[in-house]
C-alpha cells in the first residue's frame, strides 16, 4: 500500500517526540583529536521524510551537542555520544528508547548528512544556522490549566486593529509551519505584512507544541474545545486592553472552525476564513483518503469516522490506519466531528470574508461555496494560484507540495491586500 499523505487530519508527532524530556544526559566520548574544527558550531536543516521536510537545529560542540525539533516542542536535547573523524562526524541519541543516529561529512561549508530512526533513513543537509531576526514581543495570558506563550507583533500606530491568527490542523505552529510538512513561515510573513499596515497581530504555537507543549501532556486529553477556549480568552485580553481599537480574528484551515466558534462567544469586528473547510471533517476526510487506501481499509475507515461521530470509541484498528485513529487520538476526533463549519459560520454575527485558494490541495471551492450558502453577506474571495500554504503555486501535486517547506518563497500578492482592506473596512473598486 502506497504511504499515505494525511492532508488535513495530520495532528500526529514523530512518535519519539512526544515523549517527556526527562531522560539522564549521556555520556559523550571519543572525540577524534584530529576532528575539523569547522564542524562545531550550531547547524540547521530539514529531515526529509515520506511526509514532507522536518527542520531541525543541531548544535555540535567538541565532546557534546544537542538535537531541538521547534514544531515539536524538542529544545535543547543532549547527544548520548559524538564521534569525529577529519570532516566527519557521528551523532547518536536516545529519545526515551527512540535510537536515533545522525551521520554527516562536511562538504563546501555545509554538513551532507543521513537521519536514521527506529529503522527508518533520510537525507538531511544541514547549513550554518542563522539566528532570526525577532519581531514581536513574547507575552503571558493566563488560560486553564496555565499560561499561554503569544506572539504579539506590534503596528506602527497605536491604536491600532489587532487580529488573532490561528493556525492549522497538526503540529503547526504559529509561524504556520508544520513537522509534517515542513517551514514555510506563512503566518509569520502574514503577521509581519500586516504589522507593515498598521494592523498589530497575536499568534501563538497550540497547546502540546513549541511554546506551548507544556499545556497539555497526554494527547488523549486534547479537544477542539480547548483550542476555542485557549482563542476566546486570548480575544477578551486583547478586547480589555486599550491599545487596539477593534480586535479580529484570521483562521486558517483547522483554525477556521477554532476561529468562528471563538467569534460566537466573543464581540470580534470581524472573522476571515483561509482555506476554511465547509462540510463535517469525515466527508473530508474521506474525499481525502479516496484514492490513497485499499477499498477494505477506505470502508473500515469510514466506520470508524461513523462510530467516532456517534461518540463511541473504536478498540480494533488496523496497523495501517493507526497513525489516524489511534486510540489516544479519538478523544479529539470526536470532538472535530460533531461540528459542522457551514451551520456553525451561520452563528457569527460579525463581518465575514472567505478566501480561497484555487490550487489548494487540501481544501476546495465545494468548502469555500458551503461557507458562502450558509453566510449569504460573507465575502468570497479565490485567489488565482494559490495553494493551501498561501503560497502561489503550480497546479501539480509535487510542485505544489514543493513549497511547504520553502520559507523563501512570499505570500500570494493579493492575500495582504484583500484582508487589509477587509480588517480596515475599506471599500473595494
Amino acid at each position: 500500500m502506497k504511504k499515505l499523505f494525511f492532508l488535513c487530519c495530520a495532528f500526529f508527532l514523530l512518535a519519539a517526540c512526544t515523549q517527556k524530556e526527562d531522560n539522564a544526559k549521556g555520556k559523550v566520548t571519543e572525540r577524534d583529536e584530529k576532528m575539523n574544527e569547522q564542524l562545531v558550531g550550531k547547524w540547521e536543516g530539514n529531515i526529509e521524510t515520506p511526509n514532507g521536510a522536518l527542520p531541525i537545529i543541531v548544535e555540535l560542540q567538541k565532546d557534546s551537542g544537542t538535537l531541538s525539533v521547534p514544531v515539536q516542542g524538542l529544545a535543547n536535547y543532549p547527544f548520548n555520544n559524538i564521534k569525529y573523524n577529519g570532516d566527519q562526524v557521528t551523532v547518536a541519541i536516545n529519545l526515551n528508547g527512540s535510537n536515533i543516529e545522525i551521520n554527516g561529512t562536511l562538504k563546501d561549508q555545509q554538513i551532507e548528512a543521513t537521519f536514521q530512526q527506529n529503522g527508518g533513513k533520510f537525507p538531511l543537509v544541514l547549513k550554518p544556522y542563522k539566528e532570526q531576526p525577532v519581531t514581536y514581543e513574547t507575552v503571558k495570558i493566563p488560560v486553564k490549566d496555565g499560561d499561554l506563550t503569544v506572539a504579539l507583533q506590534k503596528a506602527s500606530e497605536q491604536p491600532s486593529p489587532v487580529v488573532l491568527i490561528l493556525a492549522g490542523s497538526g503540529p503547526t505552529d504559529k509561524d504556520g509551519n508544520s513537522a509534517l510538512a515542513g517551514k514555510n513561515d506563512s503566518l509569520k510573513m502574514l503577521a509581519e505584512g500586516l504589522a507593515n499596515e498598521g494592523i498589530a497581530s497575536v499568534r501563538y504555537d497550540k497547546r502540546g507544541i513549541g511554546d506551548n507543549k507544556s499545556l497539555s501532556t497526554k494527547e488523549e486529553d486534547m479537544s477542539i474545545d480547548h483550542y476555542v477556549d485557549d482563542a476566546v480568552q486570548v480575544i477578551n485580553t486583547l478586547l480589555a486592553n486599550k491599545a487596539y481599537s477593534s480586535v479580529h480574528i484570521i483562521g486558517h484551515s483547522e483554525g477556521s472552525l477554532i476561529g468562528l466558534l471563538a467569534a460566537q462567544k466573543t464581540n470580534v469586528e470581524s472573522f476571515v476564513s483561509i482555506a476554511g473547510t465547509g462540510r463535517p471533517i469525515d466527508e473530508v476526510l474521506l474525499e481525502q483518503l479516496k484514492g490513497q487506501l485499499s477499498p477494505q481499509l477506505l470502508k473500515e475507515s469510514t466506520d470508524i469516522l461513523a462510530s467516532l461521530k456517534k461518540g463511541e470509541v473504536v478498540n480494533n484498528v488496523s496497523p495501517d490506519l493507526q497513525a489516524l485513529f489511534r486510540s489516544s487520538v479519538q478523544p479529539y476526533m470526536m470532538s472535530w466531528l460533531k461540528y459542522n463549519p457551514a451551520s456553525e459560520l451561520a452563528k457569527v454575527n460579525s463581518r465575514v470574508l472567505l478566501v480561497q485558494g484555487t490550487n489548494d490541495l487540501q481544501v476546495t471551492a465545494t468548502d469555500a461555496e458551503a461557507l458562502k450558502k450558509s453566510k449569504q453577506d460573507a465575502e468570497l474571495l479565490y485567489m488565482d494560484g494559490m495553494n493551501h500554504v498561501l503560497k502561489d503555486a503550480p497546479a501539480d501535486r509535487a510542485g505544489n507540495l514543493a513549497t511547504y517547506s520553502d520559507p523563501s518563497l512570499p505570500l500570494h500578492k493579493e492575500l495582504l491586500p484583500a484582508i487589509q482592506q477587509f480588517i480596515m473596512n475599506e471599500n473595494r473598486d
